[in-house]
């Protein structure tokens, strides 16, 4: 086999879980060989460098391998070599995740108390009656 449907490669090098998600992606623009923005069925050669989003996280792949079926995980991983340049950004990305501030921490108050939702109650009623006078 000296080529392969880029969808089909995405899926047995275990990038999406299914083909039809690797269909998706592509067709969202997310996937790049070469350079180019690529369709599903652009056949892909070892030696192709492949851009691609995963998740929040993009990545670059070269080519190494092909496969006619999805394997387990680490045969999978011999199909591609990882650029050190995308190593280096998607490490640069989760420091700064995980730096992050948790978006709970920001919060001041809990749930209302019983008291609080009787109050935000009557309030509410007093605002929006629709009783007759």
């Amino acid at each position: 086999m000296e080529s392969q449907r880029l969808d089909k490669w995405l899926w047995a090098a275990r990038f999406f879980k299914t083909r039809s998600l690797a269909a998706e992606e592509i067709g969202k623009g997310r996937v790049e060989v070469n350079g180019q923005v690529a369709k599903a069925s652009r056949e892909v050669k070892p030696g192709q460098t492949i851009a691609l989003v995963q998740g929040q996280m993009p990545r670059t792949v070269i080519v190494r391998g092909l496969s006619a079926m999805r394997g387990p995980a680490p045969v999978a991983q011999q199909l591609y070599e990882e650029t050190p340049e995308s190593l280096a950004l998607r490490a640069q990305l989760q420091e700064q995740r995980r730096q992050m501030v948790e978006p709970a921490t920001s919060i001041t108050q809990g749930r209302p108390t019983k008291r609080d939702r009787r109050q935000i109650d009557r309030s509410w009623n007093e605002r929006w009656s629709a009783g007759l006078d």
